[in-house]
């Protein structure tokens, strides 16, 4: 059989029932773009997730104080601090070699007052070197000074949307506020950064971290973070910082993460997300797959004679095997087109209606779309292929 033979009776057959074939192909396009679309959702989220995560730079280690072991009895995850982190630790670690910015981190939340108009926000006591450690910019003045780190001047820098809510487009450098009542010099505005997972990188004011100790009343820094060299790989780091830190301490009584290991968590559990958001549209795309496997059988049983009359006329089981399997393969197709066709318009109405939502269709993930509607064809019209090879041809023409 000539390929211009196969290919005329695959379309003759698709067009004879003009309905049927449509309804056949949009069940594999609702299959298609439901795939298509929440693969899409999932890759733009992890794109997201990973983006805001890589934002502060990522040659960052922290140090939290406390040590997560596992002891036995059943007891598991319990935590213990044996010593505080303090501002004397940063200090000496910041000694460590490869180590080009330290950041001392304590946070809380409290009222800042200027003039006559006050609001609540969140309460950031940093080193100097956090600007530059987190990939941060000053629109007006400039960051933290480098103080004395005990005794630090009372300095405060102004997140984008403190100031604005303060002073509207007033120039704030040179006033006087008032940080959880303590009396603070003005001396810089960061610029826009955003939001983090939801946290507003905008909506926080920044202090000295010896001051942020004091106004919360705390003993211990929440964090440390370092950034380093990039020639300096983060797991020679990490052994670096954690032998100092041993070495102040006594003993292991800290959590030390690289943000490359966390980058990397996040990574595999956001992977493992996309794969199951995938598989949700899967099942969708298994209905359009019974779907093409129904309609192949039933029209297995609808052109018995003309199986018959094609096997009279010299035609090999192979090639009626062939004849089938390609029209399924044509009708999953097409239905892979259409949903592609659907996803298009439906990524369209998504931007416009929720901007907000990360997209990303990857050209690949089309294609593998497309093989994968095929494949559903390919598997659904095996069967009917199979028992349309076994037909007798002289019983196929005796029937009516």
């Amino acid at each position: 059989m000539r390929l211009a033979d196969w290919l005329t009776w695959i379309w003759r057959a698709a067009r004879a029932s003009r309905l049927r074939t449509w309804l056949t192909a949009l069940g594999i396009a609702i299959g298609i773009a439901a795939v298509s679309l929440l693969t899409a959702i999932g890759e733009g989220v992890h794109t997201y997730v990973l983006a805001q995560f890589s934002q502060f730079g990522t040659h960052i280690v922290a140090i939290n104080p406390g040590k997560t072991e596992t002891g036995g009895g059943g007891m598991t995850g319990l935590f213990r601090t044996e010593r505080s982190l303090t501002i004397e630790d940063a200090q000496a670690l910041a000694r460590v070699p490869g180590v080009t910015a330290t950041v001392p981190v304590v946070q809380g939340s409290g009222r800042v007052e200027a003039g006559a108009r006050q609001r609540e926000t969140n309460v950031m006591g940093v080193g100097s070197a956090a600007a530059d450690a987190w990939l941060m910019k000053v629109q007006r003045g400039r960051f933290l000074p480098e103080d004395d780190p005990v005794a630090p001047r009372a300095y405060v820098v102004l997140g984008h949307k403190v100031w604005r809510e303060l002073y509207g487009e007033r120039n704030p450098l040179g006033d006087d506020v008032r940080v959880g009542g303590q009396r603070y010099r003005v001396i810089g505005v960061m610029e826009p950064k955003g939001q983090m997972l939801g946290f507003d990188m905008d909506d926080i004011v920044y202090i000295p971290a010896a001051r942020a100790l004091s106004l919360f009343n705390r003993e211990s820094l929440q964090e440390i973070n370092f950034k380093h060299s990039p020639a300096v790989k983060s797991s020679t780091m990490v052994a670096r910082l954690k032998a100092a830190l041993v070495a102040r301490h006594g003993s292991e009584d800290f959590t030390m993460t690289s943000q490359e290991d966390m980058l990397a968590t996040l990574d595999r559990i956001l992977s493992v997300l996309k794969v199951a958001i995938g598989a949700l549209g899967g099942i969708s795309l298994f209905v359009g797959g019974v779907g093409v496997l129904t309609i192949m059988t039933t029209a297995l049983s609808e052109r018995r004679q003309e199986i018959g009359l094609l096997r009279a006329i010299g035609c090999t089981r192979v090639q009626l095997v062939a004849l089938f399997l390609g029209e399924s393969i044509v009708l999953a197709t097409l239905g892979g087109l259409l949903g592609l066709l659907i996803l298009g318009l439906l990524v369209l109405l998504l931007a416009l209606g929720v901007p907000g939502l990360p997209l990303s269709p990857q050209p690949l993930y089309l294609l593998a779309a497309m093989l994968l509607s095929a494949l559903v064809g390919a598997v659904a019209g095996i069967w009917p292929a199979l028992q349309a090879a076994r037909v007798d041809p002289i019983d196929a023409l005796r029937a009516e």
